[in-house]
């Protein structure tokens, strides 16, 4: 049985013994280990959320649920993120910055329920959820996910602009 109170405490013990994504990455996975638990944990979801779970300067957890073929533009997070799907898909598209400040797609990956990744602090990504249903995750991130200082790349031109939490939020909406 997944319990959402003992993960968020499992994950603070393990970012204050190493700073680093080790530890969280290592609860994630015994977390999704058993998708179907962590997703009986939650109400069954009605529509797309961004669910803050815990929030400090040390660590955001949250409960992302994605919309059917909702996209996000590539963006960052300064900081170290571990990405656990307990339902549907999430497919992430890595880019790197070109040295005019745009970026390229540089890879791929897709995550599906039980699949467990970790994202370096200075990734650039974009998410799409390709399925006509709502898809369901845990993000774990090393920081304050909701603080200024992030940065945001339009979807057509692919141009850096500062990062707009209300923007964010409305997408799932």
């Amino acid at each position: 049985m997944f319990d959402t109170d003992q993960f968020v405490s499992d994950c603070l013990d393990a970012v204050r013994a190493d700073r680093s994504h080790r530890g969280v990455l290592e609860v994630m996975q015994r977390a999704l280990a058993d998708p179907a638990a962590v997703r009986a944990a939650f109400a069954t979801p009605q529509a797309g959320v961004l669910a803050p779970l815990f929030r400090s300067d040390e660590l955001t957890v949250l409960n992302v649920i994605w919309k059917p073929a909702m996209a996000v533009p590539p963006h960052n997070h300064n900081m170290w993120a571990v990405i656990g799907v307990y339902d549907g898909r999430e497919d992430n598209i890595f880019w790197k910055r070109l040295p005019d400040g745009r970026v390229t797609a540089a890879g791929a990956q897709s995550l599906s329920a039980g699949d467990v990744v970790p994202l370096g602090r200075d990734i650039i990504h974009s998410v799409h959820n390709p399925v006509a249903r709502l898809s369901a995750a845990i993000h774990v991130y090393g920081g304050d996910f909701f603080a200024d200082g992030r940065s945001e790349w339009d979807a057509e031109l692919l141009i850096e602009h500062a990062y707009d939490l209300s923007v964010a939020r409305a997408r799932f909406g």
